[in-house]
């Protein structure tokens, strides 16, 4: 008999867990097919939290798989990913030549840098998941914004982001989306989001995912810190290594490692960079 979740997560599931029922989603679609197709560029953008930066490792994967000129910016540590700077717009994403960017667990500061955005030829997809009314004009993806009859509130950033990706593959039929479950198993656990409705199949099949996981960057360490197994210990170490620290440099550089430890296609690289994390957790 199929396991209930084998059939929520095939690309082509359209009930309860359909992305597109989320508000917004099909024009957030309409624009990053735009973007993808036409290989303008994207940038996407989160703060330096683990939630945060494996919503931004997973969807930085899709993006490159699709061939996608993407590239990404990761705020300051004072910014605590919840919204994005104005300064950060104007001196990085600005200079990044972003035609389209897409916000990882990040709102806007203010009104105002939307308006900005317009000026500076930026288009913005903004995810993120907290109970508000929001007036932006621009693309808004926000399983708990007002009038959005998504069923699932409790996501989390990478949650989120995920349902963003769901919707890319039913667009592009990709058929192994599910694969990035493992990061997004480790964005939640790190949020502390409730483990019941979707959240809980986000864990249970980011679980098998992750245990045969071909991502290198949790290969490396999983053999690094031998682990074989998982549970709540486990995976909570490897939330832990992945956790930018402050050491030799800035939590901000370090959290850039840990995003390209978690894209690397490369093992020796990959190998390299988790002793360069365990080193700087000793420091």
């Amino acid at each position: 008999m199929e396991k209930i979740w084998e059939s929520i997560y095939r690309p082509s599931y359209i009930t309860g867990y359909n992305p597109f029922i989320i508000k917004n989603m099909n024009k957030a679609i309409e624009r990053l097919v735009k973007a993808i197709n036409q290989r303008e560029k994207i940038v996407i953008y989160s703060g330096c939290d683990v939630d945060g930066l494996c919503g931004l490792a997973s969807l930085l994967l899709v993006l490159k798989y699709l061939n996608a000129d993407v590239e990404y910016y990761i705020g300051d540590e004072k910014n605590n990913s919840h919204s994005l700077e104005t300064e950060t717009l104007r001196n990085h994403i600005h200079f990044l030549g972003a035609e389209l960017l897409i916000t990882s667990g990040c709102g806007l500061e203010s009104k105002e840098q939307e308006i900005l955005c317009g000026s500076l030829g930026i288009d913005l997809i903004v995810t993120e998941n907290k109970k508000v009314k929001s007036d932006l004009k621009s693309i808004y993806i926000n399983p708990s914004q007002e009038g959005c009859s998504y069923r699932y509130k409790n996501l989390s950033a990478s949650g989120v982001t995920f349902k963003l990706m769901q919707a890319i593959a039913i667009y592009y039929n990709m058929k192994s989306i599910n694969r990035y479950l493992d990061l997004i198993l480790l964005g939640t656990i790190s949020s502390d989001a409730e483990s019941k409705g979707e959240n809980s199949i986000f864990i249970k099949e980011g679980i098998n995912f992750l245990n045969n996981t071909n991502n290198y960057g949790l290969r490396a360490i999983m053999e690094f810190y031998n682990i074989d197994e998982f549970n709540c210990d486990s995976i909570r170490k490897i939330i832990n290594v992945i956790t930018p620290a402050i050491g030799a440099v800035d939590k901000k550089d370090n959290a850039r490692i840990v995003v390209e430890l978690l894209t690397t296609n490369d093992i020796s690289r990959a190998r390299q960079i988790t002793k360069y994390l365990y080193n700087e957790k000793i420091r």
